[in-house]
């Protein structure tokens, strides 16, 4: 699949190891590698990602998706299991598709807004043989709102979309009583936290836990939050759209 034109990402065998207790498969790689490539010739028609050096690509596109949903290698065994996953706004794929790559009986969804961004997805999922994802068009805050759709998922994953408050009304509607909602962020303090348990208590969850940790490579600071959903979330929420983002909770 490799060409002379395109970069070839790092392996990075002893960091997978050290930091997630994991190593991809040489398939795996392979597929990373496509994922790759295919995202560096998608850049050219669509606005997909900033991130296209291989290096940088490798630490805040694969190696930080994945982390979010591995601390202290907690969830790397369970997510063997077939868990259903949804990743809300999931942009150019991430972290939905390094997450299916990884974990091939995960059931992982990808749902964005932008169709263009989605009819590129499917040629990725065509390309790499990715059985194990569904797309779906649409806005968390309608997607939230349908009964085959709400409390459907074990894990939501949210990267990049809004403040943590509102990422809270989109993902936690959409997990099972017991799941978890995964928000990934860069920065993150004190008063944030506040703000964050205040939505939670509104939606029927709690801030399980706060994790901080440094990325591997540029040693960024990074944060994930995880929200479990301890009671079913109102029938209010999600509130309809653009009004979680006008009027947070």
């Amino acid at each position: 699949m490799t060409n002379l034109t395109n970069p070839l990402l790092p392996e990075m065998p002893e960091i997978w190891q050290q930091t997630l207790n994991w190593q991809p498969t040489d398939q795996q790689r392979s597929q990373f590698q496509q994922l790759y490539e295919l995202i560096l010739a998608g850049n050219r028609q669509l606005n997909l990602t900033r991130i296209t050096e291989p290096q940088e690509f490798w630490e805040k596109h694969l190696w930080d998706s994945l982390r979010g949903i591995a601390p202290q290698q907690q969830f790397i065994p369970l997510l063997s299991d077939g868990l259903s996953v949804i990743d809300i706004g999931t942009g150019a794929g991430f972290p939905g598709i390094p997450m299916a790559i990884a974990f091939p009986n995960c059931k992982v969804t990808l749902l964005d807004s932008t169709r263009k961004k989605i009819t590129f997805i499917e040629t990725i999922l065509t390309t790499l043989a990715l059985t194990n994802i569904k797309t779906l068009i649409g806005r968390a805050e309608e997607i939230g709102q349908q009964s085959q759709q709400r409390k459907t998922y074990d894990i939501a994953l949210i990267r990049a979309v809004g403040t943590p408050s509102v990422c809270a009304e989109y993902a936690l509607p959409l997990v099972k009583q017991g799941g978890l909602a995964v928000i990934y962020r860069g920065n993150w303090t004190e008063d944030e936290t506040t703000a964050l348990q205040n939505a939670a208590n509104q939606l029927g969850g709690v801030i399980e836990t706060i994790d901080e940790f440094t990325t591997p490579l540029s040693n960024s600071i990074r944060h994930c939050l995880y929200l479990r959903k301890v009671v079913n979330t109102p029938v209010e929420f999600p509130r309809a759209i653009g009004i979680p983002t006008q009027n947070p909770l």
